[in-house]
């Protein structure tokens, strides 16, 4: 799956759904963004024939008899229909946070939804985050078991090969990781054109055995899946635990919402891709009639034998497209979260000085890398690593399904009944296919669980910790106004130059501004105290961007506003106060700073592991300076300890 927002790093940006006022231009934009899509958004499902029938059949779970294939093949195709076709491209781009999808978006929505109740807001909040967490564990199995299952390939065209098959996946993902730091713009251009063909090649190897044998169409009767289910109700429902696999990467068509548009990412669908995953699906499926021993690994013997080591290049480029757009959509979730204060802050460098939402996160690139090569090193086969996939998958399907009931009752004020047939019909199905997964729990399925599990610990923990670091500060904090109005009953010296005194809540006295007091005894010539304030929304428009008010004596206290997909630029934003009788020259501007040392103490506030644990994340946090793109030469930080 891929959560919450892809940052612009596939060389795509930000869109919105193609109007009528310019129909050739427009025309030429709808086809741009619907070639784009095809590669950001589909690189993931439209891989999974790789894999997921030979998944459903692996291990002899399900034997490959006549009416188990067509059987399989139903479900295959009324999965596709009912969870993507229905669910996500109808009813779940629906639920747009100002153009902008993913669960961190909807999240967003359904707590401010709910926000007359906190109780709900808050379990909302921790399930929310939960299926956050679970999308790292995600991000791993996706680029392990897509690159693994295309370069499986070569034991078909050259079995000899075996032995090289983990050495090159390895290969390949690490060339994959380390080219991150330099920025996917323009390789991102080509992701849509080499996913295109890709399509065409799935339709091409599938349609030649549809035509030899069409009695497989047969299938497409939802009355086969439900006679699967009806003679072999176990085996069908273990079985459904692969099937699921048909549909890895259907949270992208949410997340991938505000790059692309609506129109765009639906005409991809079912202009292209499911078309050409049903015959490919299907055409799989008529070889398996013919040949039940191909079961082995139906896609690759799908295609004629002078075919099988060039489509084995393909379908690697295919899924170095898919593992891409994940990664980046790993960076861009980090520093969503870290806005929202769900993580520490981290390192962010951008890799492009035109578009800002091209950015590469070293801690979580070489995190994901590290664990990758372990999923490779411990599951070694794709069929392996798919024991340990589609529990994630599920569980955030599952998860958007319950967010996307409250914005419709609470947001959208639908009436219950409604509500609760638009979602209730899918959570049926979401959690029948989470239960069947959930089987393979003891196989590999533990792996992604345990890395969401950690990550949600250190997801609660940080926001736990600064929730008790806020109440702490609180608790010793002067008001501003206050403290001002005492200091100038006796003003001390004032130099010349500007003082920007950051602060984490408004018209509370700073504490570096204390520090500097005590130590150097001297008051800038104006003074502006800012407050950053980030917002469950995508974007804040520039005009809202900053609040003023004046404290009098050349004090000023500003409050700035930005959304979760904005970039903090504190300076820039600074700058609108340009002609307002606030002087900001760069070279006499100095930015003040307090870093807190947290010092973790017994008594009521969390378990000392969890405390030491925050002030470790505390510590190793990259600087407020960094993340708030403050000028390195202006800075000044002055330290203090905050016992929590």
């Amino acid at each position: 799956m891929a959560v919450s927002c892809f940052a612009d790093g596939t060389g795509f940006g930000r869109a919105t759904d193609v109007t009528d006022s310019h129909p050739p231009r427009e025309r030429s934009a709808l086809a741009a963004l619907t070639l784009g899509a095809l590669g950001v958004v589909y690189g993931d499902i439209g891989t999974s024939p790789l894999y997921a029938l030979k998944e459903v059949f692996h291990g002899g779970r399900v034997l490959p008899t006549h009416d188990n294939i067509l059987g399989v093949l139903s479900l295959v195709f009324w999965t596709m229909t009912i969870i993507v076709s229905l669910k996500y491209v109808l009813l779940i781009l629906r639920a747009d946070n100002n153009g902008e999808g993913g669960l961190i978006a909807m999240l967003a929505l359904a707590t401010h939804a709910v926000r007359e109740r906190p109780r709900l807001r808050d379990t909302l909040l921790m399930v929310g985050l939960f299926g956050t967490a679970v999308f790292y564990g995600d991000g791993v199995i996706t680029p392990a078991i897509s690159v693994l299952s295309a370069v499986e390939g070569l034991e078909v065209a050259a079995p000899g090969l075996h032995d090289v098959v983990i050495p090159i996946t390895l290969l390949v993902l690490t060339g994959l990781f380390a080219v991150q730091r330099f920025g996917t713009g323009g390789i991102g251009k080509a992701f849509g054109p080499v996913t295109l063909v890709w399509f065409v090649v799935l339709v091409a190897i599938g349609l030649p055995h549809i035509v030899a044998n069409p009695h497989v169409l047969v299938a497409l009767n939802p009355m086969y899946a439900a006679g699967f289910f009806a003679h072999n109700p176990l085996v069908a429902f273990i079985g459904l635990g692969a099937v699921v696999l048909c549909v890895t990467g259907g949270e992208a068509l949410y997340a991938d919402l505000g790059h692309f548009g609506k129109l765009p990412i639906r005409i991809a669908w079912y202009g292209f891709v499911m078309p050409a995953l049903v015959v490919n699906y299907f055409g799989q499926g008529a070889m398996l009639l013919e040949n039940p021993e191909a079961i082995e690994n139906p896609f690759y013997l799908t295609a004629p034998e002078w075919a099988r080591l060039p489509l084995v290049f393909l379908a690697t480029a295919a899924t170095v497209i898919a593992s891409q757009a994940l990664i980046t959509a790993a960076f861009s979730v980090t520093k969503q979260a870290s806005q929202l204060g769900i993580l520490p802050r981290l390192r962010i460098l951008h890799t492009s000085v035109r578009d800002t939402g091209q950015i590469y996160v070293p801690f979580v690139n070489w995190g994901l890398y590290v664990l990758i090569v372990l999923a490779v090193a411990l599951f070694k086969t794709s069929s392996n690593l798919a024991s340990a996939y589609g529990i994630a998958v599920t569980l955030d399907m599952t998860i958007t399904t319950v967010m996307t009931f409250f914005v419709l009752r609470y947001g959208w004020r639908y009436p219950l009944a409604l509500c609760l047939a638009a979602t209730g019909f899918f959570f049926v199905i979401d959690v029948t296919f989470f239960a069947s997964n959930m089987l393979k729990l003891l196989a590999g399925g533990w792996f992604p669980l345990v890395i969401g599990i950690g990550m949600f610990t250190l997801m609660v923990t940080w926001r736990t910790g600064r929730r008790l670091m806020a109440e702490q500060l609180k608790n010793d904090a002067i008001d501003l106004a206050s403290f001002l109005e005492a200091v100038f009953i006796s003003p001390p010296a004032r130099v010349a130059g500007t003082a920007v005194f950051l602060s984490a809540e408004p018209n509370v006295t700073p504490n570096a501004l204390l520090h500097n007091l005590k130590h150097n005894k001297v008051f800038h010539a104006y003074n502006l105290f800012v407050s950053v304030k980030h917002h469950d929304v995508p974007w804040i428009d520039a005009a809202q961007r900053i609040e003023l008010q004046a404290l009098g004596n050349d004090c000023w206290q500003v409050l700035l506003h930005f959304g979760f997909k904005d970039e903090p630029d504190v300076p820039q934003a600074l700058q609108q106060l340009e002609g307002r009788g606030v002087p900001l020259e760069p070279m006499e501007t100095s930015y003040f700073l307090s870093r807190d040392i947290v010092m973790p103490t017994i008594g009521q506030g969390m378990v000392m592991w969890r405390e030491k644990l925050f002030a470790g994340m505390h510590r190793n946090a990259a600087a407020a300076a960094d993340f708030l793109n403050l000028p390195t030469n202006r800075i000044v930080e002055l330290g203090s300890k905050v016992e929590i």
